[in-house]
């Protein structure tokens, strides 16, 4: 009999499990909570606008080549994916700005504009990264880390790359001027760690960008999960929207079915969650009484990712000089960083990332007009935060502050506009705490130390997406499907 898997949630990790093991010869089932696909991909339409829910600078192209190849089909017959030239405007309080590309003779120009010798330091970090690359992404990222002696054989290795420096750190013993550090360490930040704290095996992020460059689905990033839906309905995977897994169904080693809005069970032979581990293990699965001791306090002594504000706007002015990304930043860096990951309180100093598509694709906007988010660093939930009070005034700071930096103006042209805070990925994206991309990817929550992409607790429990190896962002949450490929 073919084994019947059901899928839990429809992030890039849960799409890209679906296919894989379809193209396997399972059963696959996928449940959606939401009316439509995506997860923190979702796509969001008010008024003559549409905004991408979340991710929506596309690296690794390939791991997306890779689903469609499954089956003998091009993802090109089904969304365009462009290289973009300019990939971020870093933009400074004092208006400094830094033009980031993968054209060597523009990263000089732009590197030299602050620092003269750190060109060379700059290039040395490079290669360096490349190291780390070839072992972080090219070995291990779509390795199942699920037994220690795996893990203990990586450590030599990893000790040689210096894991145990934090990413700042490591950038700052090739980069000497502060501008260019916040530069080339702010990557963690896109995968919800704080640079100062997270293993520098994540500046392999800085080597990938160069690697394959940065892209974007015309269309949005939305595009690409209708592209996916589109290949999962033509392979004849199950897809239930409406259905919120309320409670998964275990007994002694196994999980047995799911319970759909409270009411329906559906059997299966293996459960897949795309859907953040520890709120599954907390408030999904009832039978606690599994857990070991040395599980729980595993449980007890996870950090979790910062959280997300994010401010979607329409704005009747159009801004031709903005990029398709920005990344601003405050007068301050560590110690607003340590205000948002350690203190967990609200700074007025903020640093933001905003998203201008139309700088690249004209119809993600009425004519003459423009769409953008712009996505805030805040506390997760632990900070008791009451963003119901909070959150209009938060708006408002951001708005003040675009309006004084990269958006002049932006507070009398603003047409359409509705945000999102900690709540809505608690509530409607079920993180515990409301993190912004579950556990923080510090050393001691990587591979073994993050949650196992096969359950530690159930046999036929398996992980995908942000919370479990090899972490968050779009080449690491696909990349886990590539681990389940190897185990299931």
């Amino acid at each position: 009999m073919t084994k019947k898997v059901i899928v839990v949630g429809s992030g890039f990790g849960g799409l890209a499990s679906a296919l894989r093991l379809k193209s396997k010869g399972y059963d696959v089932t996928l449940v959606e909570k939401h009316p439509d696909l995506g997860g923190r991909a979702r796509v969001f339409k008010k008024g003559n606008f549409i905004y991408d829910g979340g991710p929506t600078v596309i690296t690794a192209p390939y791991l997306f080549d890779e689903l469609f190849s499954l089956f003998d089909k091009k993802i090109s017959d089904y969304v365009k994916i462009v290289p973009l030239n300019l990939w971020y405007r870093f933009v400074f309080s004092d208006g400094d700005t830094f033009d980031y590309s993968g054209e060597e003779k523009l990263m000089e120009k732009e590197i030299k504009k602050f620092s003269d010798k750190d060109f060379k330091g700059y290039n040395d970090l490079v290669n360096f990264t490349e190291k780390i690359f070839n072992k972080g992404f090219t070995d291990l990222s779509d390795k199942p880390f699920n037994n220690l002696s795996f893990m203990l054989k990586q450590i030599p290795s990893l000790l040689k790359l210096k894991s145990y420096k934090s990413v700042y750190e490591l950038v700052s013993s090739y980069i000497s001027n502060e501008k260019l550090r916040r530069v080339f360490s702010m990557h963690p930040l896109l995968v919800g760690g704080n640079p100062f704290t997270t293993t520098s095996i994540y500046t392999l992020i800085l080597f990938l960008e160069k690697k394959w460059g940065i892209h974007y689905s015309m269309g949005g990033t939305g595009e690409v999960v209708k592209a996916l839906e589109k290949l999962m309905v033509e392979e004849g995977i199950k897809i239930i929207k409406d259905a919120e897994v309320t409670e998964i169904i275990a007994k002694d080693k196994n999980v047995k079915a799911v319970k759909i809005n409270n009411s329906k069970i559906m059997d299966c032979n293996y459960i897949v969650c795309n859907s953040d581990p520890p709120n599954v293990y907390k408030n999904l699965i009832k039978s606690e009484n599994n857990y070991n001791f040395l599980f729980k306090q595993k449980m007890k002594r996870m950090d979790y990712s910062m959280g997300l504000f994010v401010y979607y706007f329409g704005s009747k002015k159009q801004y031709k000089n903005v990029a398709h990304h920005t990344i601003y930043f405050g007068k301050s860096y560590e110690e607003h960083l340590e205000k948002i990951f350690e203190k967990k309180i609200i700074s007025e100093d903020i640093s933001y990332y905003l998203h201008r598509p139309s700088a690249t694709d004209a119809n993600m906007a009425p004519d003459g007009q423009d769409a953008f988010y712009v996505l805030v660093p805040v506390p997760n939930n632990l900070s008791n935060i009451n963003w119901s009070v909070e959150g209009e005034k938060f708006k408002n700071l951001i708005l003040d502050k675009m309006d004084k930096s990269v958006l002049p103006g932006i507070k009398e042209n603003v047409v359409s506009d509705f945000y999102l805070t900690p709540d809505y990925f608690e509530k409607d994206l079920a993180t515990l705490h409301g993190s912004g991309f579950s556990i923080q990817p510090k050393f001691s929550q990587s591979a073994y130390f993050r949650f196992h992409n096969q359950s530690e607790v159930f046999d036929n429990l398996y992980f995908v997406g942000a919370g479990t190896h090899p972490g968050a962002g779009m080449p690491g949450v696909i990349s886990s499907a590539k681990v389940l490929d190897k185990i299931l």
